[in-house]
This record gives C-alpha cells, sequence and structure tokens, in this order.
C-alpha cells in the first residue's frame, strides 16, 4: 500500500497542508496526518484546528513511501526544531523515500542537512534562511531533485499535489485526478456534464 506521512505542527498553513492530502487521496493514496505533539489537534497558521490522525510517536515509518513537510512560517520552524522530525527526514532521504516540502517547509530538510547538493525552491521570504543547498531555483513552482520535491507557496501546492502523485503512482493516475477535479468543478459550479 502507498501511504505518506503529512507532518502538521502548530503554525502550519492550511492550503498546503490540506490540497495535498485532499489530491493524494483522490488518487487513492493513503495520508496519515500527524501531529508532532501529544494531541491529535492541530491549530493552523490562521486558527484553523485540524485533527491529525496520528501522533508522531504512534507511526511506524516503514509503512511510508514518502513524507510531506508543508509550510507556514511558525509550522515550518516548529518542525525543524523537532529533532524527531529531523531524524525522520534524514532516514526517509537515505532511504531514498519521497522528501516533500512547500514554502517555508524547506528550512526542515535544509537542517537536516539533505539539500547541500540538491536543487530546491521554497517562499521567497525563506530563501535566505537557505544555507546548505546545491542551487536556488526562485523561477520555479515545483523543482524535483532525485527524491526530493519542494515548491514556493500556497499557490503551487496543486501542481506540487499533482507533481507527486505522478512520483507515487505515474502520470495516469495523475492525469485521472486531474480531469477528475476539472470534469466535478465544470458540473457542480456550471451544471455542464462532460
Amino acid at each position: 500500500m502507498k501511504k505518506v506521512l503529512v507532518f502538521l505542527a502548530d503554525g502550519f498553513e492550511e492550503i498546503e497542508a490540506l490540497t495535498l492530502v485532499d489530491y493524494l487521496r483522490r488518487a487513492d493514496i493513503f495520508v496519515d496526518t500527524v501531529s508532532i505533539k501529544n494531541d491529535f489537534y492541530v491549530n493552523s497558521a490562521h486558527e484553523i484546528i485540524v485533527k491529525s490522525d496520528k501522533l508522531i510517536d504512534d507511526i511506524s515509518l516503514d509503512d511510508y513511501c514518502a513524507l510531506y513537510i508543508p509550510g507556514g512560517t511558525k509550522g515550518a520552524e516548529n518542525l525543524r526544531d523537532d529533532v524527531k522530525v529531523i531524524d525522520i527526514v534524514k532516514k526517509f532521504y537515505e532511504e531514498d523515500k519521497i522528501v516533500c516540502a512547500i514554502c517555508a517547509g524547506p528550512i526542515v530538510l535544509d537542517r537536516a542537512g539533505i539539500l547541500s547538493d540538491k536543487a530546491c525552491v521554497s517562499h521567497p521570504s525563506i530563501e535566505g534562511e537557505l544555507l546548505d543547498i546545491g542551487e536556488y531555483k526562485k523561477d520555479e513552482l515545483v523543482v524535483e531533485d532525485g527524491n526530493i520535491l519542494t515548491s514556493r507557496g500556497a499557490g503551487a501546492s496543486v501542481y506540487l499535489a499533482l507533481k507527486l502523485i505522478e512520483k507515487i503512482s505515474g502520470v495516469k493516475v495523475k492525469e485521472k485526478v486531474k480531469v477528475g477535479i476539472q470534469q466535478n468543478f465544470v458540473e457542480n459550479y456550471f451544471g455542464f456534464k462532460f
């Protein structure tokens, strides 16, 4: 079974976290949202309380093929400063599992030391905080370098989600999700049927 671990910490950006969860589940990729604290309830950057699926101490890392770090400056800082999260990021990278981050999330990958020879992108506001990276691709929405995916921010969440689906399940599944979402939008909002 394909499973993805999505870390949630107080201050996470809602669009970045939940868009990816939504798209992956539409692609029949199982997702666990994982709180890094001893509480299932995590407070987002805009004061929306989200109940995570699991707590960090209750997961088995062998269950997952990928992990995702959403942005939101405070949320990313909380993830970056958590030793367990950093150890898990390193482990996934070393095992050639997919490691994905968006917006301020790449500061976590930088702290883990896995960007030193990698191309990446982030929200422009944290570019200066990425101290040990290979190449910064400021004009890209999504950057793929080996098993690492990074993205700019909330507006690029859909593109990152689709790229992750493609990387996990292939182009056909990605295209099926894209068509399904477009068809659903047109039918529900404009009354047109495909």
